[in-house]
């Protein structure tokens, strides 16, 4: 992990120079340096590196890629389309989290807990850190936790690698008590806060949400345990209307780091000005599975979600709707590209569109799966799915509000629940459905994929794959990690299980 640097100049000549005592103070301080960092400030920064860090890469060409949202036929940017190894894509994400928004909530958690006056921000520093946290490790499986970003404080340079295990019962442990800490009747970080603005009771929602989704990841491995934190997560209060939703706000610059990563890294480096469908840097497109399963559910986010260039305008009528096979090596004539469906660049990929973090959609659907298996009763199952549908159509209004769809008893009553179905059956279609409201949050599509199974995907079988025709489990570490931290990440490997695209990580198993 990088060392936070503070330059000083060292009052050598203090012994000797007690007479001179008395501007010692200014004298000696480095005006080019900040002694006492603003937290309002690093948490908008760690908030904004959070959520930018490599988008295009970890996010469409390998989340995206491996969970049919994107395909490509180039081989070189086809690591998840293809399950090829990369080193350049699989190691973004780690390489570049912990000296950025890791380290910086660290430094905002240092800089307020000592105050009292400050409980609010320390607490909301809580819940953004297990949330960046639980990205990085639901990716790798073991990563370093609880020594990273300690350089500064207490000189640990080579962090150990913690157990998922651990690095998950603590992230749980954080939420609960960062929701039960929080004070309503105190501010927090205002408008620097780009989410909430300062909102402490939709924080303490959030991370009761938050708790939602990290305890149902337990369910392959401890079914009992996962019950009891989803239980507390639906008694703390989970996100339920959209006034509550997590929404990262972006404006179209003045500065890259101003603008939706979603659209800005991805025209940036694949779908570029003026290629208009024909010529994308990196071939990529929506992939067919995906468009095929919105056009045979009349599923009308498709006109959302994507478009098809005719000319230098998207049409994004559901008839015209392409989906590029996934595990293709051929690249097609510049006219045929044109004829697949790409990300609509007037909503997805606007650069000031606003980034769902987490929503009502996500939070219904996962009440769907809890009364499904008997651990909410309050509800239906079948009631909670169709909430979750609702949400997500309506949800398309943060786009403008001409994208809202306010009626989706069509979709709903085409594409019913089988409320008389199998838990399977039932997990099938709820899980879909976060497939297709998830859209653009691969990260999460792919973590909830692997604990599921659901929507069942046809793995593709590409000459040369590094799985033996499977869909990776995992990302592997970066290589950076077996020169600097070798003995560290050695202990992990040999823990977890050789460092391998199908290693599972512990939730997996």
């Amino acid at each position: 992990m990088k060392k936070l640097t503070i330059l000083y100049i060292s009052g050598i000549l203090l012994g000797s120079m007690t007479a001179c005592t008395k501007d010692f103070e200014e004298i000696n301080t480095n005006p080019n340096v900040v002694e006492k960092p603003n937290p309002n400030f690093i948490f908008s920064k760690s908030q904004l590196d959070g959520l930018n860090n490599n988008y295009f890469a970890t996010n469409i060409l390998e989340c995206g890629g491996m969970l049919q949202h994107y395909a490509t036929y180039k081989e070189a940017s086809g690591v998840g389309d293809k399950y090829l190894s990369n080193e350049v894509y699989f190691s973004a994400y780690f390489n570049q989290v912990y000296p950025t928004a890791i380290n910086e909530i660290e430094i905002v958690i240092d800089a307020v807990k000592a105050n009292p006056a400050d409980s609010n921000k320390l607490n909301i520093a809580r819940i953004w850190k297990a949330y960046m946290y639980h990205r990085i490790t639901d990716l790798y499986g073991d990563i370093p936790y609880s020594e990273a970003a300690k350089a500064n404080s207490t000189q640990v340079f080579l962090p150990k690698y913690d157990t998922q295990e651990f690095i998950y019962k603590d992230l749980l442990k954080e939420l609960d008590e960062a929701a039960t800490a929080l004070d309503v009747s105190k501010g927090s970080f205002g408008q620097a806060d780009f989410i909430y603005n300062g909102d402490v009771a939709k924080w303490k929602k959030f991370s009761y949400s938050l708790m939602l989704r990290l305890g149902l990841r337990l369910t392959k491995i401890d079914p009992t345990l996962a019950k009891t934190w989803v239980t507390k997560a639906i008694a703390g209060g989970v996100i339920l209307n959209g006034t509550d939703n997590a929404i990262m706000k972006y404006t179209d610059g003045p500065n890259d780091f101003n603008r939706n990563p979603v659209g800005f890294d991805s025209r940036k480096q694949d779908f570029t000005q003026g290629s208009f469908g024909q010529k994308n840097v990196e071939g990529g497109k929506l992939a067919k599975t995906f468009i095929d399963l919105l056009k045979a559910t009349a599923d009308p986010r498709i006109s959302v979600y994507s478009g098809v260039w005719q000319g230098t305008t998207q049409n994004t009528a559901l008839a015209v709707q392409k989906g590029f096979p996934n595990g293709l090596k051929n690249a097609p004539t510049a006219a045929e590209q044109g004829t697949y469906s790409e990300p609509n660049q007037s909503t997805v990929f606007k650069n000031d569109a606003p980034l769902v973090i987490l929503s009502n959609a996500e939070t219904n659907l996962y009440l769907a799966e809890a009364a499904t298996r008997g651990w909410y009763t309050t509800e239906t199952d079948k009631d909670l799915y169709e909430k979750g549908v609702k949400a997500s159509f309506l949800n398309m209004g943060i786009y403008g509000a001409g994208y809202t769809i306010a009626d989706a008893t069509p979709y709903l009553t085409l594409n019913p629940f089988n409320a008389a179905g199998s838990l399977e059956q039932k997990m099938n279609q709820i899980h879909t459905q976060i497939w297709v409201a998830l859209f653009v949050d691969e990260q999460e599509v792919y973590a909830n994929w692997r604990r599921t199974g659901y929507p069942v995907l046809v793995p593709v079988n590409f000459p040369g794959n590094v799985t033996n025709g499977t869909i990776p489990r995992r990302f592997k570490y970066p290589t950076s990690e077996y020169s600097v931290n070798s003995a560290n990440l050695a202990e992990a490997v040999k823990r977890q299980g050789e460092d391998t695209f199908t290693t599972k990580i512990w939730w997996d198993k």
